[in-house]
């Protein structure tokens, strides 16, 4: 097989690893997939599948000792996999104005306020990608960004979904009521409305806080409705990307679930 020429434009690049994501990654977006790496003992089915994709796109494939890859990807379950790609694209306000005036239907978006742990944001984006989220905005300030390990949870959606970063969050949420129409619907635990008294149709930014702390104050300003997930047991709240897949899945419920 030929190998296709290593693209110019590719100027930063991280390592992605786990079976799941890469060949996710393969199918979706091959052509920001510089470099395959496997482990010659893991060459099982799902390996196989994923060289063959890999080698019919023109990828470079490496084989590789498992020692290789714990020192490439410390402390990540790579499953004898690993691909380096060109760096998940990180968007500024100007590609989130451009999405929404591109947009022909109510938009869905996701706005974390200050997630800072890259398991908590893959999940969210992984569940942002299953429920047809537009975009995911985040501060730039205390968040974590497309980390490798937030990669690898997301499964591919840290390539398909939008996520944007914003200086002010504040300033960009009271953009997306003032120019957009977009209700800002937030989490608070103390709030005395459920999730499921709320209207989640028509142009809608679902607002989700970070760990420990929720929304911050300017942030739970910006909204205009809060709610809170019903707790009927002995815990006080729930996991920040276990209630974002609840608070996105009831949206999706409400909008029209397709067949």
């Amino acid at each position: 097989m030929k190998q296709r020429n290593e693209p110019a434009e590719i100027q930063a690049t991280q390592l992605i690893a786990g079976v799941h994501t890469v060949r996710t990654l393969l199918n979706r977006s091959a052509f920001s997939v510089v470099e395959l790496w496997v482990e010659p003992q893991r060459r099982d089915q799902r390996i196989n599948e994923i060289v063959a994709l890999a080698e019919k796109s023109g990828i470079r494939v490496t084989q590789a000792a498992r020692e290789q890859l714990d020192h490439l990807l410390p402390g990540i379950n790579h499953q004898g996999v690993a691909a380096r790609t060109a760096l998940a694209s990180v968007q500024g306000e100007s590609a989130l104005e451009n999405l929404l005036t591109a947009l022909e239907e109510p938009p869905l978006l996701l706005v974390l306020d200050g997630v800072q742990d890259p398991h908590n944001l893959g999940a969210c984006l992984r569940s942002a990608d299953g429920a047809g989220v537009h975009a995911v905005i985040a501060p730039k300030d205390r968040s974590v960004g497309l980390t490798p390990v937030v990669c690898k949870v997301a499964s591919g959606a840290a390539e398909s979904v939008p996520f944007i970063q914003v200086t002010n969050l504040a300033r960009t949420l009271a953009r997306l009521k003032r120019d957009y129409g977009l209700w800002l619907v937030g989490t608070a635990g103390e709030s005395s409305n459920t999730l499921y008294e709320a209207s989640l149709t028509g142009p809608l930014a679902l607002v989700m806080g970070g760990e420990g702390k929720g929304l911050r104050r300017l942030t739970r300003e910006a909204c205009d409705y809060l709610v809170r997930l019903p707790m009927l047991g002995a815990v006080e709240s729930l996991n920040v990307s276990v209630a974002t897949g609840i608070c996105l899945y009831e949206a999706l419920r409400q909008r029209g679930m397709p067949k």
